[in-house]
């Protein structure tokens, strides 16, 4: 066996949609939690006791805290099985948004995080990473092989088939990447709104000067849904200004506490994510999307 995929139970489906792209064998990392709430791993080693050389680990990084501990101690041990090249493939990467200290004494996880994958993994591939102060993604995970890809074109694929007619709507100024390379695909018509942010569930939106939504079908695109105020915020101004249905297409649903639930309420229509989370919304596999990158990362000759 010359390499291999290995999972969590939790996301095996997503896991093995991406084993199937890749053409690789897929088998799952056993799990089990202790009364004091430890974790006990095993590897799914093969007769001789041993792993492959090369190995990828699918881990998407929502609630990450149990995560991180995990991928500690599978890397760990699959190097001294005898893996020698391991790829983290992350749809959702975590703890990227903290990526500037605001006042004394915060702690900058981003960089934290990332140092702390690099020195386990020889490569990362993620999905639509929060990079709002840096360009490129080898700044946070200063590893030889740092791919970010998007998920954007993707969802716009969908919206292309579900609302032929939309209008894209960036609920913010950081949605203006995903908006841009979304709206390349199919032509649609695209705008991005304007947000100042006061707490995590405190945001104003004011919509793009001089972009008419009178009777059309808008489609608010991001690259996640946390609280999900920013939406519900962007919602209520595009109803009021007369748009005849909105729609929310992100990347990542992680939506925490209520979040769905106010959408809802918003009088948002539909909600289509990405499998990077799993989630009821997933209309979308990043499969083929990460397909080539981890194919190339196992053709790379880690002695060259």
């Amino acid at each position: 066996m010359s390499a291999l995929l290995l999972y969590f139970e939790d996301e095996q489906a997503p896991a093995l949609r991406l084993a199937e792209a890749c053409g690789l064998p897929a088998a799952c990392v056993g799990r089990h939690r202790f009364p004091d709430l430890e974790l006990r791993l095993k590897l799914p080693v093969d007769a001789a006791g041993k792993l492959p050389s090369k190995l990828v680990i699918y881990r998407s990084l929502d609630k990450p805290n149990d995560k991180l501990v995990e991928l500690l101690l599978v890397s760990e041990e699959a190097r001294k099985l005898g893996a020698q090249h391991i790829l983290l493939v992350a749809p959702y990467l975590a703890y990227m948004r903290q990526d500037i200290a605001f006042h004394p004494g915060e702690i900058v996880s981003q960089t934290i995080v990332g140092r702390f994958l690099s020195k386990l993994f020889d490569g990362l591939i993620t999905v639509d990473p929060h990079l709002h102060r840096i360009s490129r993604l080898d700044e946070a995970f200063p590893g030889p092989y740092a791919i970010a890809l998007s998920g954007a074109p993707k969802l716009a694929e969908l919206i292309a088939k579900e609302r032929p007619q939309a209008m894209l709507m960036g609920p913010d100024g950081e949605s203006a990447q995903w908006i841009a390379s979304a709206a390349a695909v199919c032509g649609f018509d695209h705008g991005v709104c304007t947000k100042v942010r006061h707490g995590d569930r405190d945001v104003h939106i004011t919509l793009p000067d001089g972009v008419v939504v009178q009777d059309r079908h808008v489609v608010l695109l991001d690259d996640m849904a946390s609280s999900g105020r920013t939406l519900v915020e962007a919602c209520k101004l595009l109803r009021a200004a007369g748009a005849r249905s909105v729609d929310v297409a992100v990347t990542h649903a992680l939506f925490a506490a209520d979040a769905l639930d106010v959408i809802r309420a918003a009088g948002i229509e539909h909600i289509w994510s990405t499998d990077s989370v799993i989630h009821n919304s997933n209309a979308v596999s990043l499969a083929p999307l990460m397909a080539d990158s981890v194919q190339h990362f196992l053709s790379i000759d880690p002695e060259a």
